[in-house]
């Protein structure tokens, strides 16, 4: 019973606070943001564990990959667009991974992170099952890859509007492969709500992004860590 009220509550913070978000139209009232600000507090303060908050959460998971699936759609619809740009869109997103693996691992160092939560860190930008699986690979530890990954795609859907518009990134496009290749799936999702071409664009990041971390990060990451202990 308790876990039906949870998922009732989960679903009514998120609607709420969305509808809140479209009539205030600021980006830091975002409502995943929000949802979880209220939820963790509460599951704390009455003592429920995640895995039985998790039992209800596990029918909204159920329609987690549908939704993953439909980000496929804008991308089809520019299709043509993507075609006449391919070698500019790998170059750049190539070059967009190298710098989030290498800028992460140093921040990392530079704050006095130890090799482990480097190495957790590394694969935050890209969706959660690939991060995950790269922390593993890399000798992480994969349920902080996951937090990281969560607070990195709300970080991303709250400020990175905001800091394209102040460094005059207005081409939909370009605001689509930033918000795809840094915030992934939770960035693609705030970017559905500019354009069609931002959200086709994001889409395309997010799933190249993924591949290339997955193939970059067990080659360049150990080489960024080895000094460190």
């Amino acid at each position: 019973m308790i876990e039906t009220a949870l998922l009732a509550l989960t679903l009514a913070l998120y609607w709420g606070f969305r509808t809140l978000q479209a009539k205030v139209k600021s980006p830091l009232l975002n409502p995943v943001l929000l949802a979880i600000a209220c939820l963790v507090p509460l599951l704390i303060y009455c003592h429920i564990p995640y895995e039985r908050y998790m039992a209800g959460g596990r029918f909204i998971n159920l329609f987690l990959e549908p939704a993953v699936v439909a980000l496929a759609y804008p991308l089809y619809q520019q299709l043509a667009l993507i075609r006449a740009q391919w070698k500019a869109l790998l170059v750049t997103l190539l070059l967009g991974v190298l710098l989030a693996l290498t800028l992460t691992v140093l921040l990392a160092w530079a704050l006095g992170a130890d090799k482990t939560v480097a190495l957790s860190l590394a694969p935050k930008a890209v969706t959660t099952p690939i991060a995950m699986g790269v922390s593993q690979k890399l000798g992480g530890i994969a349920p902080l890859t996951a937090v990281l990954v969560i607070l990195a795609g709300i970080a991303g859907a709250v400020l990175g509007p905001w800091i394209l518009d102040k460094a005059g990134v207005k081409s939909p496009e370009a605001r689509g492969l930033a918000m795809g290749c840094a915030a992934h799936a939770v960035g693609t999702a705030r970017m559905v709500e500019e354009s069609p071409e931002a959200a086709a664009f994001s889409s395309l990041a997010l799933s190249l992004c993924g591949i290339l971390t997955a193939l970059l990060a067990p080659l360049l990451v150990p080489l960024l860590t080895e000094w460190m202990t």
